[in-house]
């Protein structure tokens, strides 16, 4: 488990990159506020976690295995992280921040991650809304391996 990253992986590059080309702003990894969100934009008020689908048990998600040795250390483990998943994000809205939960298999389909972050971010321009589509559009086109 030492190989696996906790910060700058794939799928939050990719949700950093879309944002910050559509003139978004923002922190990355806030150790002030419950559960170290990977992205913050605290002008929208917005905490952005980034969930590996199998750390993180996305509901559905084919990529939610659970490996079948020591499978009782597993189920405990995944189990924790689900929960403080849930009490990190009851806590942040408490404080009044707004939460926004993106899967790694949302991120890897680049109309469903620009049109979350479509719903979560009002444009403060209607430039900011084709900046998006327009990302989406070229990370589509690319050739597999240079995204």
């Amino acid at each position: 488990m030492r190989a696996v990253r906790q910060k700058n992986t794939g799928p939050e590059m990719t949700v950093r990159r879309l944002l910050h080309a559509s003139g978004y702003r923002f922190r990355v990894q806030r150790r002030d506020l419950p559960g170290s969100p990977d992205i913050v934009l605290p002008k929208h008020n917005l905490a952005i976690f980034v969930h590996g689908c199998f750390w993180h048990r996305h509901p559905g998600c084919k990529k939610a295995t659970t490996p079948r040795t020591r499978a009782e250390f597993w189920a405990a483990k995944f189990e924790r992280n689900v929960m403080r998943d849930s009490e990190n994000e009851a806590a942040l809205r408490v404080m009044g921040w707004r939460v926004l939960t993106i899967w790694e298999c949302e991120a890897r389909s680049t109309d469903t991650l620009v049109a979350k972050l479509m719903s979560a971010l009002p444009p403060t321009s209607a430039s900011e809304l084709t900046v998006l589509r327009d990302i989406g559009d070229d990370e589509a086109n690319a050739a597999p391996g240079h995204r």
